[in-house]
């Protein structure tokens, strides 16, 4: 049996792969477990400094799996447990590739759809396609993409995100980039090179500060403005006490490369 999620390692790079192209890479009950696992591993793993997320075949990821779902309609409930618990399981993942040590990077192509935008949305970065289309397209079949929509209005001004929301229009990756969904829109036959690019450049940096900026980052975005100056203050004191950072700041001043230990 084919592993529904693939990973490589490379460089402290980690690539995975959605690879459940006959569902279109859904965010099927066995992709969410295996996500889950990984990220969970990846949490603890010092070796790897970005991680790469990615669809095999023709898309990158098209949502849930609505015939699953549908299934899940034959308990005695209606599927209502069922629904509940996938939606905590799928937030569960999500919110986890924030809390990870490591930036993670999307990179889209084909399409991106409903909790498939979601993730793309929820990544630390994200590149894609020229030709990739991105969606949350629920409101089409009569579902609000009300989870999706978390990480969406996280990333997307207010208008934006709701035009998409409840048009259920799809937008290109040109459009996704002028409004912050994605960093960049790229050339399909550039894609892959561009994303291990903005990989090494991350990796390249000093080991755990990328860890200590992530943490940071997302903390102080829920943060009042003088909470967030306290705090962000006592971050970048403990960085500068760094034996590496130390060193970082020599290194620039008299011009050579840094001699960093960890």
């Amino acid at each position: 049996m084919t592993d529904i999620l693939l990973r490589n390692d490379e460089g402290g790079i980690a690539t995975l792969t959605l690879n459940s192209p006959s569902n279109l890479n859904a965010l099927s009950d066995a992709m969410l477990a295996a996500l889950q696992a990984q990220f969970d591993a990846l949490a603890t793993e010092t070796s790897i400094k970005v991680v790469i997320l990615q669809g095999a075949g023709k898309v990158f990821c098209a949502g849930h799996d609505l015939k699953e779902m549908t299934r899940g309609r034959d308990a005695k409930d209606g599927g209502r447990a069922y629904f509940r618990d996938l939606f905590t399981r799928c937030a569960n993942v999500m919110m986890s590739i924030t809390r990870l040590p490591q930036p993670v990077i999307a990179k889209a192509h084909g399409i991106a759809t409903a909790a498939g935008c979601q993730l793309v949305a929820t990544c630390d970065l994200a590149l894609a396609a020229q030709d990739t289309r991105f969606g949350v397209n629920g409101v089409n079949i009569g579902l609000f993409c009300s989870t999706p929509m978390v990480a969406l209005t996280r990333n997307v001004p207010r208008k934006q995100a709701f035009e998409m929301l409840t048009t259920g229009a799809f937008i290109d990756a040109a459009r996704a980039a002028e409004i912050g969904l994605i960093n960049q829109a790229i050339e399909p036959g550039a894609l892959d090179a561009a994303a291990i690019d903005m990989a090494q450049v991350l990796a390249s940096k000093m080991n755990g500060v990328l860890a200590i900026g992530k943490q940071a980052f997302y903390e102080q975005a829920r943060m009042p403005l003088a909470d967030a100056y306290a705090h962000t203050g006592e971050v970048i004191t403990a960085n500068m006490m760094m034996r590496d950072t130390e060193e970082g700041i020599a290194a620039f001043l008299e011009k050579r490369a840094p001699d960093w230990k960890a």
